[in-house]
């Protein structure tokens, strides 16, 4: 199982392998606090498809399409599929404000086509 949680929502048993998926270390929370088992920051987006994204909902599509087409080739996206298998439950951690427009609902997309 993957699934997908804001990294400043607090920590809970059933996130299994707990992953950050962001490229930068998020403002304000500790390692402590992370309370991380992984960091893949190469899987997240390019500095320059991040950065024309800049979490605009009405480029998201287009960014969906960018990042898929980023990470055939990204060979951090293999790293993710061998966590994905080695645990029964895995949650991809993001610091962006929306739910439903980041790259941790791309990858966890991606990852459940695999299933």
């Amino acid at each position: 199982m993957v699934a997908i949680k804001r990294i400043y929502n607090p920590t809970e048993p059933s996130d299994g392998y707990r992953v950050l998926v962001d490229r930068l270390w998020p403002r304000g929370v500790s390692k402590e606090k992370a309370r991380l088992d992984g960091w893949l920051k190469e899987v997240a987006p390019s500095e320059k498809l991040r950065k024309w994204f800049g979490h605009k909902p009405e480029r998201f599509e287009m960014f969906r399409k960018k990042y898929r087409e980023e990470l055939k080739t990204n060979p951090a996206r293999e790293q993710l599929e061998a966590v994905v298998k080695a645990y029964p439950a895995v949650t991809l951690l993001y610091a962006a404000h929306d739910p439903e427009h980041n790259q941790a609902r791309v990858l966890c997309e991606l990852l459940a086509k695999r299933d």
